[in-house]
């Protein structure tokens, strides 16, 4: 039986067109998501963890509408590269498929973010859907339409900006998830609360225990919520001018651990988690977070099992890492901080060896 959890959808605004995310638990997936494909060509990529899981009866009951093919890739980070967005053409290219292809992304983040690229550059743009597995995925990276892939020297320093059809959130798919994932996922909700709603932070202390047991009534109000935030800032700047660059809190630090300690090795929830306690301290050193602001960030980041100190990266090889940040602009680093829990701000006007502090 099909469970809504939310009587109302969600529709994300951008200038190429309008989407929804839908959000629900025990759903039949082929049928929540048949109306947002046109043409007849369907392409499912996953990898070789999500599909055993869910590939057979999604392949199944769409293979009576539509001419299906399946990429499936190895599962990782350290996947997220060119070889891999290859494979993905050449399935397309093998079925002969044309423009009128929707490519359908079951899978986590990484899945996500190289099916959008895929859909992005093949033919110079197909459709393609988003079906979110890991809870990183479903509040975060699958909306919003940011796709690419890492290179040796940074991560998604390769991509697109393109939207997908729609974007299918079912709740029991965390119900797979390793715990050490569901953590990772974490981190990103804490991040919407830290840079837009400090009472959502109040909520997390108060939900994060049921969350962590797999209520999914929570985990789906979680999901909405922070859907809700990142559509409201979508819908503003499509293309990361300047607000959409607030949702990267954290990041920066994060990058520079998941870059140097090899893709994969760190998952991108805790190294996130563990840059935005960095970014919370450089906050507090500039006078706008109190030492105390510092100690509940750290405290709900454990709440969440998430790390909350990075691993031992020399200060010089953080910073070059650092360069190659999206936000580094004329050759300066622009970094999100925090002016109080809930206000995030984008800038550039830091001290050099306040920095310096935090990385050592």
């Amino acid at each position: 039986m099909v469970m809504p959890l939310f009587s109302d959808g969600l529709t994300v605004h951008t200038q190429s067109h309008d989407y929804p995310i839908i959000i629900r638990a025990k759903s039949t997936i082929a049928e929540q998501i048949a109306p947002y494909i046109s043409g007849r060509q369907v392409l499912i990529v996953s990898n070789d963890t999500v599909a055993p899981l869910y590939l057979q009866p999604l392949q199944e009951q769409l293979a009576k509408r539509f001419t299906v093919a399946v990429c499936i890739l190895p599962d990782g980070e350290q996947y997220k590269n060119q070889a891999s967005i290859d494979q993905i053409y050449d399935a397309l290219m093998a079925q002969h498929f044309n423009r009128d292809v929707t490519l359908i992304a079951l899978g986590g983040g990484v899945i996500g973010d190289m099916t959008g690229f895929a859909a992005a550059s093949f033919m110079r743009g197909v459709n393609f859907i988003q079906i979110p597995t890991t809870l990183l995925s479903q509040v975060d990276s699958s909306v919003g339409g940011k796709t690419g892939i890492n290179h040796r020297q940074g991560k998604n320093m390769i991509g697109a900006f393109w939207q997908p059809q729609m974007v299918l959130a079912d709740m029991s798919t965390l119900q797979t998830l390793p715990a050490r994932e569901l953590s990772a996922g974490l981190a990103e909700v804490i991040k919407y609360a830290l840079i837009m709603d400090s009472e959502f932070l109040t909520w997390l202390e108060q939900n994060l225990p049921a969350m962590m047991a797999l209520d999914l009534a929570i985990l789906g109000e979680a999901v909405k919520r922070c859907c809700e935030y990142k559509a409201t800032v979508v819908a503003q700047d499509e293309r990361e001018a300047g607000l959409r660059a607030l949702l990267n809190f954290g990041h920066t630090f994060g990058h520079v651990i998941e870059t140097h300690e090899g893709y994969g090795n760190w998952l991108h929830g805790e190294a996130v988690a563990a840059g935005m306690v960095q970014a919370a301290k450089l906050s507090q050193k500039m006078g706008w977070l109190s030492v105390d602001d510092v100690e509940r960030i750290k405290h709900v980041l454990k709440l969440a099992n998430l790390p909350t100190e990075p691993p031992p990266i020399a200060v010089d090889t953080a910073l070059d890492l650092m360069g190659h940040d999206k936000k580094v602009k004329q050759g300066q680093i622009r970094l999100i901080l925090l002016k109080s829990l809930g206000q995030a701000v984008l800038t550039d006007d830091f001290e050099a060896s306040l920095l310096t502090e935090v990385l050592s």
